[in-house]
């Protein structure tokens, strides 16, 4: 059962204004009897403004005389008289007149960034047609000179979540991914590199001890035996 669009409004309202039971009211508004006893009693709801029912056509006064006559009536909504929203039904996104003509430059934005979306996902995502979309490949376009690759995003033909969401799309049925590239590769865990000395110059001390060393193991030179 439908329930009034404000209920704590429409039973401070009910309590005002008719002599419907608790449990009627609490019925009809979805809120527990004790609680609208609590409002009956000023304790909830202090200081709050009624809503009418019968003004908002959720109730008509028929309705409330017929319930206050017999205090086991349950209450019941009247039939809404305004029309219901129609869900919008598939097809090709409105695109209001003022931007219809960017609608070229978001395609070749398209074609150039996103080659992998199809036809029908271009034309969905900013409301196009295939042949549009065809002349703009093929480069035959009669403003083909005049056309500027341009983000549908920011000429707000489309949100950044429906593109990221079409391009997902057409990325998966293509089973391509793009993995982003790093500047740098990191080392492998198991790589250490080993450290760079710097080169010195060999000192007099360095020269004294290299020609011991060789003494040591050659003995001495000739020159030295004469």
């Amino acid at each position: 059962m439908a329930k009034p669009l404000m209920p704590k409004a429409t039973a401070v309202w009910l309590v005002e204004n008719t002599a419907l039971s608790f449990e009627q009211i609490s019925e009809f508004v979805g809120l527990h009897e004790l609680e609208v006893q609590a409002i009956a009693d000023g304790e909830v709801a202090v200081g709050m403004q009624g809503a009418d029912p019968i003004a908002s056509g959720e109730l008509t006064q028929a309705e409330i005389d017929r319930c206050q006559a017999d205090p086991n009536a349950t209450l019941k909504m009247a039939k809404a008289t305004l029309p219901m929203p129609k869900a919008r039904g598939k097809g090709a996104r409105y695109t209001p007149v003022s931007k219809r003509q960017d609608r070229p430059d978001a395609i070749a934005w398209l074609l150039k960034h996103h080659p992998e979306l199809s036809d029908a996902q271009i034309s969905r995502i900013i409301g196009t047609t295939k042949p549009t979309i065809k002349s703009v490949r093929e480069r035959t376009h009669w403003n083909i000179n005049n056309i500027k690759p341009q983000s549908p995003v920011g000429m707000g033909l489309c949100t950044e979540a429906d593109l990221e969401k079409v391009v997902a799309i057409a990325r998966a049925k293509a089973g391509t991914t793009h993995v982003p590239q790093t500047e740098a590769e990191p080392a492998p865990s198991h790589y250490s590199p080993e450290p760079i000395l710097p080169t010195m110059e060999p000192g007099p001390k360095a020269e004294e001890e290299e020609e011991h060393t060789v003494e040591s193991v050659f003995g001495k030179s000739s020159n030295d035996e004469d």
